[in-house]
């Protein structure tokens, strides 16, 4: 799943804090902390499109995270291979792509419909990625909770609004494996933040095209720097550490929580009641995240922390 640099030269690493006694979870955490803060921007996000549109509030996520990740881990930008640029490149056109297809989608649609159908993406490569049959089960069981919390279907919907949610979960899944690529090939965050330039140049013009001037309100910069904190500079930064130690197939099992997550944001910010057919769906979608876990552990230690450089 991940791509090796053929000039590195493996070092040994130490353990990251917390891998004592809790250090197989520690990953998991990760995850769980970097989805909960997504999906709370990305209701904060939902509240900004009336001023800034759809694709502007993706270009002030996109700017406003690209000079913070940029200021604070300052990436050296000498000797990296053209693999390795190569890598950085596609990761930052899939993250820019995966936001602008989900943006515009709850654009059309609500929240928590938009981010069930994009789940699918991840849910797909965790049983192509997955080499145990059990994973697959898991993933059978998250994807029965995904279509429950849809309402088992999704013909109401507007049908663009659909396709662009199913569109930004293809790219979630890809942004899965080259952000794991990227995570071994750079060190800390240097590659993420390298990225999240690339995604931002490519979106700047888009968002001027819709937004113009609207981008200069104070307010709505603001808005779009908090919405970045929430929804770039903290998931992606812990689901990139978490990548370092968790395989793909279990990540993206653990990307089913996303519609519940999604759909407490939804309760709490833009006023959503959840109905007990979504309640059922939530706690299968985590009784299939706990199975991911529980399985994952049961193996024995996960996998270690890949050299620097790799």
């Amino acid at each position: 799943m991940t791509a090796r640099s053929s000039t590195a030269t493996p070092t040994p690493v130490a353990p990251a804090p917390g891998q004592g006694r809790l250090g197989a979870l520690g990953p998991v955490g990760l995850v769980l902390a970097g989805g909960i803060s997504v999906q709370f921007g990305g209701a904060l996000a939902v509240t900004l499109m009336p001023r800034a549109g759809a694709l502007g509030v993706v270009t002030l996520r996109l700017l406003a995270a690209a000079i913070v990740l940029l200021v604070v881990c300052r990436p050296r930008l000498r000797g990296h291979s053209r693999a390795d640029w190569g890598t950085v490149v596609v990761f930052g056109v899939t993250m820019g792509a995966m936001n602008g297809l989900f943006y515009s989608a709850v654009a059309r649609i609500p929240l928590g419909p938009a981010v069930t159908l994009e789940v699918l993406g991840p849910l797909t490569l965790s049983v192509l990625a997955s080499r145990r049959a059990v994973n697959a089960l898991w993933a059978g069981l998250a994807l029965a909770g995904v279509f429950l919390l849809g309402g088992g279907g999704f013909g109401d919907l507007d049908p663009t609004g659909v396709a662009l949610a199913l569109g930004a979960g293809a790219m979630w899944a890809a942004y899965i494996v080259f952000s794991a690529r990227t995570g071994r090939r750079f060190p800390q965050a240097d590659g993420l933040a390298l990225a999240m330039a690339v995604a931002a140049l490519l979106f700047l013009p888009l968002g001027i095209v819709e937004a113009g001037t609207r981008l200069l309100d104070p307010t709505t910069m603001a808005l779009g720097s908090a919405v970045a904190l929430l929804s770039s500079v903290l998931p992606y930064t812990l689901e990139l550490l978490a990548l370092r130690r968790l395989p793909a197939s279990t990540f993206a099992i653990l990307m089913s929580l996303e519609p519940a997550i999604a759909a407490t944001a939804g309760f709490l910010i833009l006023d959503q009641a959840l109905s007990a057919t979504e309640a059922a769906a939530i706690a299968l979608v985590i009784a299939a995240s706990i199975g991911a876990v529980r399985t994952q552990v049961a193996r024995g230690k996960l996998p270690p922390l890949p050299a620097e450089g790799q």
